[in-house]
């Protein structure tokens, strides 16, 4: 799979995009749509990952902030809602699409990541899909967390929680805890199939791992801003990350009685998931790449019954 079929398949945009590409790319089309989801809780929509913003009297909290060139717009966006200015800007992973703004922002507010972040960031990175140089220090997270991390605005907790080797191993889940609110990053999509960073610490077992502990911890009636994809709900939660179960399944069944991943594709074993999930990027013979990959790998990629801060998320609501 090329790198421009990766971002051009993706009808709302990619999950990684490299310097060059960016470039390249005309964001003077690009519309950045606000939806207001709930309490003081925005989602603005552009290309790239999904932004969500706290606003109120204390200024705005934005998580994530797509590619460079939409700054401004994401900021007129933003002054449509209110003339505060920006606080602080999360990152939910490291992905270009998700971080690309970073530098732009930084000049407005503190950048927070989780550790894996800023390393990454650092280092740049390589995926089957592409490689992305190192950040300029400018788009850095100058503050880091290991395990969670709150900032407390507008009346808001806002939990970032680190569940580790879903989709990158530095993915935050983001709750907004008054406005019954949770940004998910990348770790739940809407176009199919997700892409899994699994150069870079990604798995579908932490995956699996990491959404079932944010919904068993929710509140059922939470609103769940996705990575790409329109505002979502539990029962849309769930159907993911059954899909992944059950994908996953099929792989593993196969993979013990000594079929390969060649012989799987041969046999479509995708076949009843393909008109919901195979048509978006990210097709049916990749997705059993990276299942078998996760099924034959000779430790657990879920983790999470050593790191107790997953089990650490806000709870429900009583």
């Amino acid at each position: 799979m090329s790198f421009r079929r990766f971002l051009l398949g993706a009808a709302f945009a990619a999950s990684l995009v490299s310097v060059s590409f960016a470039q390249q790319d005309d964001y003077s089309k690009v519309e950045i749509k606000v939806q207001k989801v709930a309490g003081t809780v925005y989602m603005l929509v552009g290309a790239g990952g999904n932004i969500g913003a706290s606003v109120g009297d204390d200024g705005i909290v934005l998580v994530d902030d797509q590619f460079a060139p939409l700054a401004p717009k994401i900021q007129a966006a933003l002054k449509g809602i209110t003339d505060k200015p920006v606080r602080f800007i999360i990152n939910t992973h490291y992905h270009g699409d998700h971080t690309g703004g970073n530098a732009e922002f930084s000049k407005l507010g503190t950048i927070i990541a989780q550790e894996n972040v800023r390393k990454r960031l650092i280092e740049g990175s390589t995926t089957p899909l592409g490689t992305t140089p190192p950040a300029p220090k400018a788009a850095l997270p100058i503050i880091t967390f290991n395990d969670r991390a709150s900032v407390h605005l507008n009346g808001e907790d806002i939990r970032a929680i680190h569940f580790p080797a879903g989709h990158t191993d530095g993915d935050s889940v983001i709750f907004f805890t008054q406005s019954n609110v949770i940004h998910m990053g990348d770790d739940f999509v809407t176009y199919g199939f997700p892409f899994v960073d699994v150069n870079n610490g990604g798995s579908v077992s932490g995956m699996i791992a990491g959404v079932e502990k944010v919904l068993a911890a929710a509140p059922p009636d939470a609103k769940y801003i996705p990575g790409h994809g329109p505002l979502s709900t539990a029962d849309d939660v769930r159907k993911f990350v059954q899909m992944l179960k059950d994908t996953r399944g099929l792989v593993a069944d196969a993979a013990k009685k000594g079929r390969t991943a060649a012989q799987m594709k041969e046999a479509k074993i995708m076949a009843k998931f393909e008109d919901q999930y195979g048509k978006g990027f990210l097709k049916s013979d990749d997705w059993i790449d990276t299942l078998y990959a996760d099924v034959t790998a000779n430790k657990s990629a879920a983790p999470y019954h050593n790191h107790g801060h997953a089990d650490e998320a806000p709870a429900k609501k009583k």
